[in-house]
């Protein structure tokens, strides 16, 4: 993630710990995909989920994950799916790890928190709900393929927000909906929603098929430019949100070159761009570990077979996850000789990989 907020002004973010840090990358960050479920058909979904389920780790299982994870003290757990609310047992496994003393958050489309969901979000003590909403209504309902899944999602950032849960929009950019990027801002404002994250699309799960809406270097540029503008708008206007773009580590340089600072060079250097395998990880729903929650064709381990902890801690030599570690002895093309690589990490072997057929190709989204 590039907290354009932090670069920017300098605020402090709850999860500065986790960006700008000298060992940010001690323990990773876990997302974890419980269910394949999900009540929306989204068209970049990429973890392609469905209605149906898969062979789900059970709960007894989930819990042994959950006690590794929490002996392990990862900082952060993020339940997803699908959709992670479809569960059936999402509030015991919550529960559970929040008693372990993890700090529990919540991806989400938002439309199956009702007001006794938003309750017990509040009661749990919950750290983070990011709600997907992809641009106006009609631009989000087409998105979702669901008509009313637009107004769903806002019902439950207004029931979030009046429980004092934090909240937060999810948007993932493409040329469907980057014109609505102001628009998000503002709906931020008018919602009183602190957060966003501000995504570039992956080539994963159905969101394959959306490359070809994929934004142009050129595009990128202007959106990167809109967001700095609306970003700086927010704050003149007294609501200093938290900013965020992800998937995209190349933002931090551009953001960076229009804004020069040491302070600002300093925090890039910190953060290290691209985390998979070090900062980021992935648990599947069938107890699969991945590098990241987007680049699902490359297991390193399974939780049935191996503790997270032991997969993720002590990967075999020239394993992939070794190898990431040491990536920049491996990246080919322009990213091995860019002067911005210790800052942007080499950006995303997964859109690489799905564009040159090479994990350590360049990666197409790069727009510097």
């Amino acid at each position: 993630m590039t907290s354009i907020s932090k670069l920017l002004f300098g605020t402090d973010e709850p999860n500065d710990a986790l960006r700008y840090a000298r060992h940010v990358h001690d323990r990773p960050v876990v997302v974890w995909n419980v269910t394949p479920a999900c009540n929306l058909v989204c068209a970049h979904c990429y973890a392609a989920g469905t209605g149906g389920a898969s062979d789900m780790l059970d709960t007894a299982e989930a819990k042994r994950v959950i006690d590794d994870l929490a002996a392990w003290q990862v900082p952060v757990l993020l339940f997803s799916g699908g959709e992670p609310f479809c569960r059936a047992d999402i509030r015991e496994l919550s529960e559970y790890a929040k008693a372990k003393g993890l700090r529990v958050t919540f991806s989400t489309n938002g439309t199956l928190i009702d007001d006794d969901t938003a309750d017990w979000l509040a009661s749990l003590g919950t750290g983070y709900v990011g709600i997907s909403i992809d641009g106006t209504r009609t631009v989000h309902d087409a998105f979702r393929r669901k008509v009313g899944a637009y107004d769903a999602s806002l019902a439950a950032i207004r029931r979030l927000v009046a429980r004092g849960v934090k909240v937060g929009l999810r948007v993932t950019m493409t040329r469907r909906n980057v014109a609505a990027i102001p628009a998000m801002f503002e709906l931020m404002r008018t919602e009183g929603v602190p957060r966003i994250c501000l995504y570039h699309l992956v080539y994963t799960g159905r969101g394959e098929a959306l490359a070809t809406d994929d934004l142009s270097a050129a595009e990128r540029r202007v959106a990167l430019d809109t967001i700095i503008a609306e970003t700086e708008r927010l704050f003149a206007a007294g609501f200093p949100a938290e900013v965020l773009t992800v998937d995209n580590h190349c933002d931090g340089p551009y953001l960076y070159m229009k804004r020069p600072s040491e302070r600002v060079m300093g925090l890039l250097r910190l953060n290290g761009g691209n985390s998979s395998g070090k900062g980021i990880a992935c648990i599947s729903w069938d107890g699969t570990v991945y590098p990241d929650q987007f680049w699902r064709n490359h297991p390193v381990g399974n939780v049935r077979e191996r503790p997270f902890s032991e997969i993720w801690g002590t990967p075999p030599p020239g394993s992939l996850l070794d190898m990431l570690r040491r990536r920049n002895v491996f990246l080919k093309g322009r990213c091995r000789d860019c002067r911005w690589l210790d800052v942007c990490g080499g950006n995303f072997r997964a859109r690489g990989e799905a564009v040159t057929g090479d994990i350590w190709g360049e990666d197409p989204s790069c727009y510097l």
